[in-house]
């Protein structure tokens, strides 16, 4: 314990801090890596889980004693990336997750027999819901699906039958294309009997409306003739401002369509008759023959006197005989005919009525002032071609292109023109940007504070040895208890005193060495009387001590 107390002396109460910090540290951070490596590697069990479902697997996972995490406020539960897959193998034996709905599986149990044909109907319709609604999920940008189905039943001894109708509702991530639109409403329409697509609307969780279910034939269903005469504008719109800001600039021109369209439906049927063009048809002959005699032998009729030829023979009492024959034929004729049906859809462009402003041009002159310039006719003329071709100019249904050039009320910045800014003016910062520049600047600052204050002066300590202690003067000898004694012949002899040198350094060795020769001598007087008077030497070293703690 002594050599302990005296190491932990020497080193100081300062290193010592050091040291127990630096350990505490070490044993923090391998405690941390230890804790990090015992714990499991989590996997993804399931995603994008509805509440319902993962309250479910979560209950089921507590059951079975499973370790698991859960983020995305429930909507993903991570597990040991060992027990992945017979976690669910064990899940999907018990149906779960369920994915928001019930499918087909509703029919596995037991008691189907003692149902009635009601609640197997309801039964039906909600298993089939379920199952769509799980389809719709696997298009991509859909996250849940929700699918009500209306099946009218048919009255008895009525002619007139209902359609079945649909409505979906989606929770998607950014936005649905058009054809992707049509192609939930033709998947829900192909798994249910007597649906027709144009019988199914479909709503987003904002509550906007992607396709109307109103029974529109058009197919074009959820887009009114004002949005979708608004969307070919803008459609317009983009294409000529791109095409004009390439060649003017970005920002001067300004576009305006304006589109005419005609929405009505129009079915249209002819026929053509060429007289010209004859071909026979059918064709019907009639002959007829007729033949007549007087004066049959003997008067008698008889089945010889009735055949045909039985005149001819030899009988002589025949007398005047009548024949005659008839023969018709018609002939139909039929008259070359075109017969044609024309649908024409609602919205034909009836007129395109384009405005363009155009900006002139700016030039920075010899002393330094903006100067405006009008842009040329010839130029003018070009833009106004390249707007014709890209909205698909029509003259005979009398579209129309303006094309002016004005000056803006805001010139643009010259910045090709115009001396380089300053750093300080190329970036403009926020509110939130110096918040942020303050907030960063004072933790450098702390954190400089820190390294020069404390970290600095702890690690000097650490690294820098501690200066050498001084030795301390020679204690004066101490008066004689006995009689001086003469010196023993051991002791040593005390050199005589060099020749003075005129060299400064050797002067001081020289002086050294009689001092050191001086000390010699007296450690060994001192060393001597020790031997000789033990008991007196005791008595002094116990004074001295006691003086010093009285001090």
């Amino acid at each position: 314990m002594n050599g302990i107390l005296e190491f932990a002396r020497n080193i100081g109460p300062t290193r010592i801090a050091a040291m127990g910090a630096v350990a505490l540290g070490l044993v923090g951070f391998f405690i941390y890596i230890i804790f990090r490596m015992s714990q499991p590697n989590m996997a993804l069990l399931f995603s994008d889980l509805s509440l319902e479902d993962s309250a479910q697997v979560v209950k089921e996972l507590e059951r079975r004693q499973v370790r698991f995490q859960i983020r995305n406020d429930g909507g993903q539960i991570l597990v040991p990336q060992e027990q992945v897959a017979r976690v669910r193998m064990q899940l999907a034996e018990g149906g779960l997750p369920r994915g928001g709905g019930v499918g087909y599986e509703l029919f596995d149990k037991g008691d189907a027999l003692s149902s009635t044909s009601f609640v197997q109907n309801i039964n039906h319709l909600r298993a089939l819901e379920g199952e769509l609604a799980r389809t719709i999920r696997g298009i991509e940008r859909i996250q849940s699906a929700r699918v009500h189905l209306v099946m009218p039943e048919r009255p008895l001894f009525s002619r007139e039958r209902v359609e079945p109708s649909a409505s979906i509702v989606l929770r998607v991530r950014g936005g649905l294309e058009p054809a992707q639109i049509r192609a939930v409403r033709h998947l829900v329409a192909s798994a249910v009997r007597g649906l027709s697509p144009q019988r199914i609307s479909i709503v987003d969780e904002g509550g906007r409306l992607l396709a109307d279910g109103a029974g529109d034939p058009t197919g074009v269903g959820g887009t009114s003739a004002d949005e979708r005469r608004i969307a070919h504008e803008q459609r317009l719109r983009e294409q000529v401002e791109s095409i004009i800001a390439s060649v003017v600039g970005p920002g001067r021109a300004r576009v305006q369509v304006s589109t005419d369209m005609d929405f009505n439906r129009i079915t249209q049927t002819s026929d053509d008759f060429d007289p010209e063009r004859r071909v026979v048809r059918s064709t019907q002959t009639r002959e007829e023959q007729s033949s007549s005699a007087e004066g049959n032998r003997d008067g008698q009729v008889s089945v010889g006197n009735e055949l045909p030829g039985a005149n001819n023979t030899g009988n002589n009492n025949a007398n005047n005989r009548e024949a005659s024959r008839k023969s018709e034929e018609i002939v139909n004729y039929e008259i070359a005919r075109t017969q044609r049906t024309e649908v024409v859809e609602g919205g034909r462009i009836r007129r395109v009525s384009v405005a363009v402003l155009v900006d002139g041009l700016y030039a920075r002159d010899g002393q330094g002032n903006v100067n405006y310039q009008p842009r040329s006719t010839e130029e003018l003329e070009r833009i106004g071609a390249l707007v014709r071709s890209a909205i698909g100019f029509d003259q005979r249904r009398g579209d129309q292109v303006e094309i002016v050039n004005l000056r803006f009320a805001e010139a643009p910045a010259l910045s090709s023109l115009e001396p380089p800014r300053p750093w300080w003016q190329v970036y403009e910062p926020s509110r939130d940007d110096i918040r942020s520049g303050v907030e960063l600047l004072v933790l450098l600052l702390v954190s400089g504070l820190v390294i020069l204050f404390v970290v600095r002066p702890l690690l000097k300590r650490i690294v820098t040895p501690d200066p050498p202690a001084k030795l301390p003067a020679p204690l004066p000898a101490p008066p004689p208890l006995v009689e001086p004694m003469a010196a023993p012949a051991n002791l040593p002899v005390v050199a005589p005193p060099l020749a003075p040198s005129d060299n400064p350094t050797m002067r001081m060795i020289e002086m050294a060495q009689i001092q050191g020769e001086v000390h010699a001598a007296s450690l060994a007087k001192v060393g001597e009387l020790v031997e000789k008077n033990p008991h007196e030497t005791v008595s002094i070293i116990r004074q001295w001590l006691t003086e010093a703690e009285a001090k």
